[in-house]
């Protein structure tokens, strides 16, 4: 039994640990260059 309840008492702080990460996120903007651009001529080959 006491191996059940450790058990779930780990499930539960993790669970707690991921909502709280998971609501305070990183913020912040997306980055607005690099990414993906169009080739065009010689870029293709």
């Amino acid at each position: 039994m006491t191996m059940i309840r450790r058990a779930l008492m780990a499930l539960g702080v993790a669970g707690l640990v991921a909502a709280v990460l998971r609501l305070r996120g990183s913020g912040g903007t997306p980055p607005s260059e690099g990414g993906w651009r169009e080739l065009s001529g010689p870029d293709l080959r």
